[in-house]
């Protein structure tokens, strides 16, 4: 009997607690597993530790003196290959100035769904 494939890890980086708990429970139901990170320290902290993650969804906007795309461009060195999405209420993908390699941009607000969705795709893109 074959076994059902691993839930794709999503590392979410999420500073603000209600959009976190919503896009997380979103993730959950899609059949995602998600590792929830407050600040881009968290979230490398958790890479640190050996984390299995298959992609990285984080907000621009974040505590701690390092945002999403100072937190980006680390990720990007400890995993190159690793899909990235950035979000952004407050940013257009042209206000971020350079963007790594294999990374997209989501506005916010943003549908969790249409998150799933994104997700999904990139983490098969890479796989092949």
């Amino acid at each position: 009997m074959a076994h059902a494939p691993a839930p794709i890890a999503v590392l979410l980086v999420e500073d603000e607690a209600m959009i976190s708990e919503l896009v997380a429970g979103a993730l959950s139901e899609h059949g995602f597993a998600v590792h929830e990170a407050a600040s881009g320290g968290e979230a490398l902290r958790i890479l640190d530790a050996g984390a299995d993650i298959d992609v990285l969804f984080t907000d621009v906007n974040l505590p701690g003196g390092i945002d999403g795309t100072e937190l980006a461009i680390r990720v990007r060195e400890m995993r190159p290959d690793l899909p990235i999405v950035y979000a952004s209420g407050r940013y257009g993908a042209s206000g971020l100035g350079r963007m790594v390699s294999r990374s997209v941009f989501v506005p916010k607000p943003y549908s969790p769904f249409d998150v799933c969705t994104l997700l999904t795709r990139l983490t098969e893109m890479h796989s092949r």
